[in-house]
């Protein structure tokens, strides 16, 4: 659903996207500061502020591909009150649970259509606040989504760690650095090959989910990316 012209959609895209990562990030930071760890806090994490919270790699990911991640919050896990296992999990949760909310939050007044289309003119910008909001939606949506896949760094690791023993658990901790690296290795490839068209990774995962929760909140049929 484009009404006005490209420049402005690449602008709601870009902040879209940094809003989504700050809200996703600084949650991460604020449950561990309130579980007891106070160590993002102290590195200024607890921010909307988007330079806070970029990762190159993950931001790029993004851009490229519709899918990516900010720069990991520093948790010390023996601080979490209720123990690592909990309180990691609930760090992990907090990004994803906070995505979506902000998600349904903007899709109540989209969907009561009390958001206009029509660009209003703003500094000289035709801004349209509804398609601005399409974008919000879709980029707290994908990044909540994309986060709870089970793999390291994705906040999905943390939360199925809670329901591993406690051996396992400790385990995948002790080598999640290793893990990390065998993530990007195959899924950077995987997520290339889905660009050419020889992967259905994303399709096949990430979009069904995505359609079905944008239809829900909002009403829309059509995405910004027109699925």
């Amino acid at each position: 659903m484009l009404f006005i012209d490209l420049d402005i959609q690449i602008l709601y895209l870009i902040i879209a996207l940094l809003m989504a990562i700050s809200v996703h990030e600084s949650s991460h930071a604020w449950m561990a500061n309130l579980l007891g760890d106070p160590t993002a806090k102290e590195a200024g994490r607890i921010s909307l502020n988007p330079l806070a919270h970029l990762d190159p790699l993950g931001t790029l990911m993004m851009l490229l591909v519709g899918v990516g991640w900010g720069k990991p919050v520093r948790v010390d896990a023996t601080r979490l009150r209720h123990g690592p296992k909990t309180g990691m999990a609930l760090v992990g949760a907090a990004g994803p649970a906070a995505n979506f909310a902000l998600a349904t939050l903007l899709a109540i007044p989209l969907r009561l259509h009390l958001v206009p289309f029509r660009p209003w003119m703003v500094a000289g910008l035709p801004i349209s606040w509804g398609e601005f909001a399409f974008w919000l939606i879709w980029f707290n949506l994908i990044l909540g989504l994309f986060n709870l896949l089970p793999f390291t760094p994705l906040d999905g690791s943390r939360i199925l760690g809670f329901f591993l023993p406690e051996r396992w658990f400790y385990w995948l901790a002790r080598y999640e650095r290793v893990a990390l690296m065998i993530f990007l290795a195959l899924f950077i490839p995987l997520i290339m090959g889905e660009r050419m068209g020889r992967v259905q990774v994303i399709s096949s995962t990430i979009i069904p989910a995505m359609k079905f929760l944008w239809r829900a909140l909002t009403g829309f049929q059509s995405t910004p990316l027109g699925l």
